[in-house]
């Protein structure tokens, strides 16, 4: 198993912003297509929380920051229960993953600050490789 890093990536060969496919666990999201899978088989996740796992996972093992993930869903102008929201989308999230805010295998809430991926990359395809 690896555990993301940039240096670790980089050694591969592949940065963050290249990331197309991500292994974790028995799940594989792949970020060219906006498609979550267990064991192969696509689950039913919105848009919103599939953006927030981009996110987390991008920068696995580092804090996300609610405010960044409000400028990632909620362009500037956008009116909309943020708090509610974000909440929403994240439990969503943890739900399609079968973690827990409580006891978090993937998903990490760091109180009022925001969220961070705890779960161990297995591989990470990169575009072009």
């Amino acid at each position: 198993m690896l555990r993301s890093s940039q240096s670790e990536l980089a050694n591969m060969g592949k940065s963050f912003k290249d990331m197309r496919l991500v292994h974790f666990g028995p799940f594989e999201a792949d970020f060219t297509t906006g498609e979550l899978r267990k064991h192969g088989i696509r689950l039913k996740l919105q848009d919103q929380p599939f953006q927030i796992l981009k996110m987390l996972l991008t920068r696995a093992g580092q804090l996300v920051t609610r405010e960044e993930i409000r400028e990632n869903l909620w362009p500037d102008g956008t009116f909309v229960d943020f708090d509610n929201g974000l909440n929403a989308a994240v439990n969503r999230l943890r739900e399609a993953l079968g973690d827990s805010a409580e006891n978090p295998k993937f998903v990490q809430t760091l109180p009022r600050r925001g969220y961070r991926f705890i779960g161990d990359l297995s591989d990470v395809v990169a575009t072009g490789g």
